[in-house]
């Protein structure tokens, strides 16, 4: 993988518009209003692909604190990927409140986040541009090599192509966005269509599924 970095003046900050949300950011820090939907109908279940930052706010360390910065009220469950089984774990806050269900927070890690009603969650945070995030291959067993990955708040890798070009096209098998309104998965490949329609765009505060091919320890191109 070819580390492409790019140096920005340290005290100027950005507004950029993003469907969905609004990201105010510099390369210190962010604050981002990212909305969070409820159940729509048909397939719609009410959950959301979130990514946070590296470093996030002070107490926002585990799937509790996570549900009481949203809303505990609003928010259903927060469910962590398990790669090694391909599984969900699944925190709602119900029962052993502050206890050992309720997992921790760890940098890199996409969660998803089931609500009971749409609301505009505010994100604070950074990113550390010198953190390698271990993107792995599969182990065997039920594990895919799929990883859930927080796409950083000022990655330069703008599409899933990227991402992949980023991560290192023969080392990645796929980049998968889940669409809330069917719940489902969109997968690009990046071997048809390569750089159209299918390679989809990447937003910050959402997280995508990366499938690899072999193990990486990926430290994203920032700006």
């Amino acid at each position: 993988m070819t580390k492409k970095t790019f140096l920005g003046a340290m005290a100027v900050a950005t507004a950029v518009a993003l469907t969905g949300s609004a990201l105010v950011a510099s390369n210190m820090g962010f604050k981002l209003n990212y909305a969070l939907s409820q159940t729509t109908g048909g397939a719609s279940t009410g959950t959301n692909a979130l990514a946070l930052p590296d470093n996030r706010q002070t107490g926002l360390n585990t799937a509790l604190d996570l549900m009481n910065d949203i809303g505990f009220a609003q928010t259903a469950s927060v469910q962590k990927y398990l790669k090694a089984t391909n599984s969900l774990q699944i925190y709602t806050g119900r029962k052993n409140a502050g206890g050992p269900n309720a997992f921790a927070s760890t940098a890199g890690e996409g969660y998803y986040v089931r609500m009971n009603s749409t609301t505009n969650y505010i994100v604070v945070g950074s990113d550390d541009p010198s953190t390698a995030y271990v993107l792995a291959q599969p182990a065997g067993g039920a594990d895919t090599g799929t990883n859930f990955f927080a796409y950083n708040y000022h990655q330069t890798a703008a599409d899933a192509l990227a991402l992949m070009n980023d991560i290192g096209f023969a080392n990645t098998a796929s980049v998968q966005k889940y669409l809330v309104a069917s719940n489902s998965l969109q997968i690009y490949t990046g071997r048809k269509n390569v750089g159209g329609p299918n390679a989809f765009a990447l937003t910050p505060g959402t997280a995508y599924f990366v499938r690899m091919n072999t193990t990486v320890n990926y430290t994203p191109s920032h700006y």
